[in-house]
């Protein structure tokens, strides 16, 4: 595949992933916003409308607004932006830039959310009985996927080289 096949591939996902992430959190707002929610698959799953105004789990909500402000919307700013130039210097690829991208576009559409309404809009929760994850959002899912891709591809990183020929495999006797 070709550098510039690679590239719209990368942008795709980025592109996919925010907008997937946007067209339902506008869902949430016009249909769940208000209501009591909704639970599917015997209640495994369910949605339910919550402004988030902390971090990962609603950690940090009880702050004080400025500090939650300087936190979670100018520190990750800053932090999505160290994490893009961390990729560029070392020449990221592979499942180790999809990986960064999926984090990256994910905490792009959480940190709009962040700048332009000091909260994020999640929705969902799966789970059995009283065993429930906290309540997210698809950027939430884009960037635990991000980030498992990374340490994945990190800890294997044959999985992202290509294949090369092994001299000692190959020869010829």
């Amino acid at each position: 595949m070709t550098r510039f096949a690679h590239r719209a591939l990368l942008v795709l996902a980025i592109v996919i992933t925010i907008g997937c992430d946007r067209v339902t959190k506008h869902l949430a707002i016009t249909t769940l916003a208000g209501t009591l929610g909704r639970t599917f698959a015997g209640d495994m799953i369910r949605f339910e409308y919550v402004e988030n105004t902390g971090g990962f789990l609603s950690l940090g909500a009880s702050l004080p607004l400025g500090l939650r402000t300087s936190l979670f919307t100018f520190g990750t700013g800053v932090l999505l932006l160290a994490v893009v130039g961390v990729a560029l210097r070392y020449r990221w690829s592979g499942w180790s830039l999809l990986g960064l991208a999926l984090f990256v576009a994910g905490g792009a559409s959480n940190w709009v959310d962040r700048f332009a309404r000091g909260k994020v809009v999640d929705f969902v929760s799966v789970g059995v009985g009283p065993l429930r994850t906290g309540i997210f959002n698809v950027a939430d899912v884009a960037i635990l996927a991000g980030a498992i891709i990374v340490v994945v591809s990190e800890l294997w990183p044959e999985a992202d080289a290509p294949s090369s020929p092994d001299p000692v495999r190959d020869r010829v006797s």
